[in-house]
């Protein structure tokens, strides 16, 4: 399983989970060894395929760091923390989670849209 790591130490991602929000961006940076990246991205389509079929699921993209980066960064909107903690949570989701390689650290984190 991917090893979770907390990007904002004052706001660990489970306690953002638990913050009732309108429409939120996941922003989930992944440090893949170069020699896993293909494995990772064939088992992330298998989650972002189901996470398409989830309730309030909007949008999902997924970008790669350049020059030779090991980063990968999954952008998904969802339309409320509830939604995305739903589809986190399902024993579907949970299954998947666990087909990952251990070497794989996550730093998700969420985001509300703000004018400037």
């Amino acid at each position: 399983m991917v090893k979770l790591q907390t990007l904002d130490p004052n706001t660990p991602m489970f306690a953002q989970l638990n913050e009732q929000t309108g429409r939120i961006v996941l922003a989930n940076t992944f440090v893949v060894p170069k020699e896993r990246t293909e494995a990772f991205l064939t088992l992330f389509q298998r989650q972002a395929e189901f996470m398409r079929a989830q309730s309030g699921f909007v949008s999902l993209r997924m970008h790669k760091g350049t020059a030779g980066s090991d980063l990968l960064l999954n952008v998904a909107v969802w339309e409320s923390t509830e939604a995305l903690a739903t589809a986190f949570g399902s024993p579907e989701f949970q299954r998947m989670a666990a087909e990952f390689p251990d070497d794989i650290v996550s730093y998700p984190h969420i985001f509300e849209q703000i004018d400037v």
